[in-house]
């Protein structure tokens, strides 16, 4: 069984025993978080529920583990014939979260 949802702005695609990052939201790590915003939930035996927006009775349960930082992004200012050049990057802040029973 598995499951998408919505977190953020952004669409997971989740199985029992995942482990995605998704945008931070305010909660402690080790506690229990629920995702309501579940798009489109299918079975392992091809029964499929679409949303409407969303499926009604539907939630996923998962874990918050940590945050944890994602890649470093690199970029460069640079203005020609004005000796000015910058160089600076950014690492974003996820949120871990382990996915542990799909309801629906």
């Amino acid at each position: 069984m598995y499951a998408i949802i919505r977190s953020g702005s952004k669409q997971y695609r989740v199985k029992k025993g995942d482990v995605i990052h998704v945008e931070l939201f305010d909660a402690l790590p080790g506690t229990s978080v629920a995702f309501n915003d579940v798009l489109f939930l299918g079975g392992a035996n091809g029964a499929i529920k679409v949303g409407a927006p969303t499926v009604s009775g539907c939630v996923v349960k998962g874990e918050y583990l940590n945050d944890v930082k994602g890649t470093k992004i690199q970029a460069v200012k640079y203005k020609r014939r004005k000796n000015q050049y910058r160089k600076f990057g950014h690492r974003q802040t996820y949120a871990q979260v382990k996915i542990v029973d799909i309801v629906g």
